[in-house]
């Protein structure tokens, strides 16, 4: 399991990135909100507002908000329990500061919220007579390594992997990422991971950069570069 800590340190940016610390508040916020809630509570709140794909294909729905699209958005903010929360939550703090700095903040919070709908789009379109409920930011956040890997592929990432924390280039950790996501949808994983809405985020997500970047951001900059020269030796 590779489990990225951090990259450059977002107290440090030009502008704060106080879109994604937000996003991050508003998750944890929501999460708070369930784990204090009765467990019946809990099951209904699940069951209003997460992604459920044969709501879409029914004619009837037994959403409390009234029609099943609204959950394309507030599933995104659900999770299910503080493993799912605190992965994509370090992920966001990762990696979403450096695209909010590129597409700046409404166009970030934009972007991101599109990415999660085509994610939850791309997995009810795939399932659609399921009625396990689809929850959490994980599309959204694919979305945004897709983003990532696009324009700043060759930035140092440190990473915990194997019991120790190694800095590696971002071409590595997310391409590592997304050959982990195609496996395990292959293999058809049955461990309750939404694999192909991790699959639609990526795709998603780097359509939606290729079109909201804004001009002038050049993209794979570093790939084919060569490499620094090397000082000559000293003398003896």
């Amino acid at each position: 399991m590779v489990f990225p800590l951090y990259d450059d340190n977002p107290f440090k940016l030009p502008v704060p990135p106080y879109a994604t610390w937000a996003l991050i508040g508003i998750n944890v916020f929501i999460f708070l909100i369930m784990l204090g809630s009765p467990e019946g509570k809990q099951q209904a709140i699940v069951a209003s507002f997460a992604v459920v794909p044969a709501e879409f294909t029914a004619t009837t729905t037994s959403h409390l908000v009234g029609w099943p699209d609204v959950t394309l958005v507030t599933g995104m903010f659900l999770h299910g329990g503080w493993e799912h929360l605190l992965g994509n939550m370090v992920y966001l703090w990762v990696f979403g500061d450096d695209i909010e700095e590129v597409l700046g903040r409404f166009r970030y919070l934009l972007f991101y919220l599109l990415a999660g709908v085509a994610a939850s789009i791309a997995y009810v379109a795939l399932n659609p007579h399921s009625f396990v409920p689809l929850v959490g930011a994980s599309g959204a956040i694919s979305g945004l390594l897709a983003a990532y890997l696009m324009v700043r592929p060759c930035a140092k990432v440190t990473v915990f992997v194997l019991r120790i924390v190694i800095r590696v280039r971002a071409y590595w950790v997310i391409g590592g990422w997304a050959l982990l996501q195609l496996f395990m949808l292959a293999g058809k994983a049955d461990d309750g991971i939404a694999y192909l809405a991790h699959i639609g985020g990526l795709g998603a997500g780097a359509l939606l950069f290729l079109g909201m970047r804004p001009a002038g951001v050049r993209l794979f900059e570093c790939i084919g570069e060569p490499l620094p020269a090397q000082p000559p030796p000293l003398p003896r």
